[in-house]
């Protein structure tokens, strides 16, 4: 059974509308992800936007919980329900039906649909719900009914706004297979596993604890589909269902070993992250080292641990992307065009990742050299927080040497980590954005967009709001705000392309344009006061010609792109303002200077082919059989607009373009980087933006020249490079000159030297040293300005360097360290140098004797 499509379907019969996965970045910036299946109708049901002409809906949604508030990364592995990623699938009332309905479907669905046994079910509801109790009956003897707290049953979007209390229900997997001290109902044992959550919304909190009820209760309802399939499949794990154990064989099969329940915890854990690294990155978000990316690149390190555990010493997670794929595949069908890219990527971050684990064991084997007993909780912290090796890997390491750990100390600074986490948590870093837009959507629904044809036009201001976000009648001369035209010819900030500006002539500047819930608005600075029901005069300002040309132009390099380096190209981003244009793209490598020469030419041949650009509006599935680009995230409708120039570039687009490619005038690509592992970034330029690349270009050819006095710039680079090899012969000349006999002390057999080096490398010294000599203790020391250099070397002598410069390095004021044979440190008072010779060699003596 497709659980899935069943309970779509169910609900659908329902009268409920089907609504797609939202993506995983939700349009939410207190949000790192969609954490829970009512995010995406969250403004509906806040009342920040009016309920949809169906107030019912029902949607299968994939959800993240792996930062922010909503974390379960840590339990993930351990447990047999815990998940980074996973689907919930939920039923929507939006003031519509409420606690009869939603309960009697809910019933419906799990005992006539999935034909769970009716004597393993039982019902939690809130402690004050008589109602819910009540309807209950009707389904479950009153025995099976159990009444929680607050703390169980009473569900609240935050602070203030829609709360209320919830019921869930239970299926009890049986005592034969749990018999803990926590296996009853209520307790935090797993024998009774909750399936569905009901959240009846009745009422409004206000900030001084008052609960209002709402004139129109909602429901909003969540179960998880990992653990339904799970019970469907008589398993006792999310982990052993169909699910997941596809995933885990593999793992087996590339390890060599048997994977069991009890010790398989790293197996999970793979199986798991896996899922939520192939969608994150199908959905555009790139490994990095901050906000979203920085938690795909913990999970999928979080994974590469675990797999090092098992024994892998090289990319693995690659390869189970395509078992996702063909499990998941049919039901996202973005996941499998998107397959060969994010294998790419992944291998790339694992490669990464595994020289860094080098690293860490290289740390810990010079903390064991210190230890005698118990190991640092720093150093074991510092494993984890900079290396990213889990505890129980530092742990099992230690259990090797027959080593315990400072566990109070890693402990203490994992808290500290935490506290410190959760004080820099603000949100996704975009503003967050709340106003009077369900009050403008409700008086008149979306207004219509005229700049496909017009750059300028006159409209009705149909409603201002106030720089939050507020309805005013008017906005006074000096003041900025929002303007909500019937009719506008400023295209709204889109597709990565920038909203226009302008001016509403004699009224005020256009300085950016949004757009809100679907309302197309225009950020004003107001010169003349202006008023709700005025008419306007619209024009949009030239820049939005230099705007067009380079949003063409990445069209028309994102299909020369395909051409020229596969088809595993997949956008990951784009911006294109007048200045320039800025595209994201996957690709394992830097591009060579011959692939980047070749894109440039490709691209300008396109534009000075002189291609006529046409636009279509079409049904989207006919869009598709185009071969028309698409976007992931981008959200389109029945119908959708394709542009294309001949047959060299075809996309979904609603974005604003030239007529004709020869508008484009020229394209140069400035710069070609990397973003993250396994995408690259090309900046270009067009139009104006590239005349006046190229002036300054020229500009700066004009003062090479000057500088190196030669029109052919190469040679004089050349005459120059010349003399400064001239001048290093000359310079390790006066050097070898400078050269001095270092005098040296035996003691015990060993040569001593502890001396000051006036010029060259005294590391080098060190090894010319270490070479002349059988048994040697040296350091040396060179003033550079007023700081000074210290460098120590041991040979075949019953000394450590790095104790010794630990021990004269705090007399010149600095510090340092190192490895038995070679340590280095650094002062910053040369005035104690004669004492520092003195003690160093005072030191060494006394460990010699």
């Amino acid at each position: 059974m497709n659980i899935r499509e069943e309970f779509l379907k169910f609900f659908e019969e329902k009268n409920h509308d089907r609504v797609a996965s939202s993506p995983l970045v939700p349009d939410d910036a207190t949000l790192l992800f969609n954490n829970a299946g009512m995010v995406p109708f969250k403004s509906i049901f806040t009342g920040e936007i009016p309920v949809p002409q169906n107030p019912r809906a029902t949607s299968c949604q994939t959800c993240i919980r792996a930062g922010g508030k909503h974390n379960d990364l840590e339990n993930v592995g351990h447990t047999a329900r815990h998940h980074t990623f996973f689907e919930m699938l939920g039923n929507f009332s939006f003031g519509n039906y409420f606690k009869e309905d939603a309960i009697d479907y809910a019933w419906e669905f799990i005992t006539e649909v999935l034909k769970f046994p009716v004597e393993k079910l039982w019902v939690t509801v809130h402690e004050s719900d008589d109602e819910a109790e009540l309807l209950w009956q009707k389904h479950v003897h009153k025995d099976r009914i159990m009444r929680l707290g607050d703390a169980d049953n009473f569900w609240q979007m935050g602070d203030t706004g829609p709360c209320g209390p919830c019921s869930e229900i239970f299926f009890d997997q049986g005592a034969e297979s749990f018999s803990g001290p926590e296996d009853y109902m209520g307790g935090e044992g797993d024998r009774f596993l909750e399936i569905w959550n009901l959240v009846f919304m009745q009422y409004e909190k206000s900030a001084d604890g008052t609960m209002t009820p709402l004139p129109k209760p909602s429901i909003d309802t969540g179960m998880g589909l990992e653990r339904v399939v799970a019970i469907a499949e008589g398993k006792q794990s999310n982990y052993d269902s169909s699910l997941f154990m596809p995933i885990i064989l593999h793992v087996e099969r590339l390890i060599g070993k048997e994977y069991e329940y009890a010790t398989g915890a790293s197996y999970r854990v793979i199986a798991d992250h896996i899922r939520t690294a192939l969608f994150l990155l199908a959905q555009g978000i790139n490994f990095s080292n901050e906000g979203r990316g920085y938690v795909l690149r913990r999970i999928l390190r979080r994974a590469v641990r675990h797999g090092y555990l098992l024994g892998f010493r090289e990319p693995f997670m690659y390869k189970l992307v395509d078992d996702v794929v063909e499990i998941m595949g049919a039901e996202y069908d973005y996941l499998s065009p998107k397959a060969p890219a994010v294998k790419e990527q992944i291998e790339l971050e694992e490669a990464r990742f595994f020289k860094t684990i080098e690293s860490g064991i290289e740390l810990f084997n010079a903390e064991l050299e210190n230890t005698k007993g118990v190991f640092s909780g720093e150093v074991a912290f510092k494993l984890y927080d900079t290396f990213g090796f889990p505890l129980d890997l530092t742990e099992d390491m230690l259990k090797e040497k027959n080593l315990k750990l400072d566990s109070a100390k890693f402990e203490e600074l994992m808290l500290e980590q935490r506290t410190r986490a959760k004080a820099a948590w603000k949100g996704s870093g975009d503003d967050a954005v709340h106003g009077d837009f369900k009050e403008l959507l409700e008086k008149f629904n979306e207004n219509t967009f005229i700049g496909y044809e017009f750059l300028q036009h006159s409209g009705e201001v149909l409603a201002l709001l106030d720089d939050k976000f507020k309805h005013v009648e008017k906005l006074s001369v000096g003041s900025k705000g929002w303007v909500l035209l019937d009719v506008t010819p400023f295209y709204a900030e889109s597709g990565g392309q920038t909203g226009d500006m302008g001016e509403l002539v004699n009224f005020a500047k256009v300085l950016d344009t949004k757009k809100f819930f679907g309302l197309n608005m225009s950020q004003i600075s107001v010169e003349n006061e202006l008023k709700v029901g005025d008419i306007v005069d619209s024009h949009v300002d030239i820049s939005r010609a230099e705007i067009i040309k380079h949003h063409s132009a990445t069209h028309l390099l994102h299909a020369t792109l395909y051409d020229v380096l596969g088809d595993h190209i997949s956008q990951a981003g784009s911006l294109v303002d007048a200045d320039k244009l800025r595209f994201d793209f996957s690709h394992p490598k830097a591009l060579t200077n011959v692939e980047i020469a070749e894109i440039e030419k490709r691209v300008n041949n396109d534009v000075l082919r002189g291609i006529t650009g046409k636009t279509e509006v079409m049904g989207i599935e006919d869009a598709k059989k185009s071969g028309a680009k698409a976007q992931f995230g981008e959200k389109y409708g029945d119908e959708v607009r394709v542009v294309s120039f001949g047959n060299a570039s075809v996309e979904f687009c609603g974005g604003v373009h030239v007529d004709n490619s020869a508008n484009i005038g020229s394209f140069i690509i400035t710069k070609e980087s990397g973003v993250s592992a396994g995408v690259r970034r090309i900046e270009a330029v067009c139009g104006n933006a590239a005349f006046q690349y190229f002036t300054q270009q020229r500009a700066l050819l004009k003062e090479v020249q000057a500088e190196v006095k030669n029109l052919d710039i190469i040679s004089g680079i050349a005459r120059l490079k010349s003399n400064i090899t001239e001048l290093k012969n000359e310079l390790q000349d006066a050097q070898n000159s400078a050269k001095v006999e270092m005098r040296t002390t035996d003691i015990n057999g060993v040569t001593v030297v502890v001396e000051e080096l006036l010029s060259g490398d005294i590391k080098e010294k060190i090894d010319e040293l270490k070479n002349q000599n059988e048994k040697l203790c040296a350091m040396l020391f060179q003033v550079k300005g007023d700081k000074v250099l210290i460098a120590a070397g041991v040979k075949d002598a019953n000394a450590k360097a790095g104790d010794w410069i630990k021990k004269i390095a705090p007399i010149l004021g600095g510090g340092g360290g190192g490895r038995p044979d070679f340590a280095q440190a650094g002062g910053k008072d040369a005035t104690k140098l004669a004492e520092a010779k003195e003690e160093a060699l005072k030191f060494i003596a006394e460990v010699l004797s």
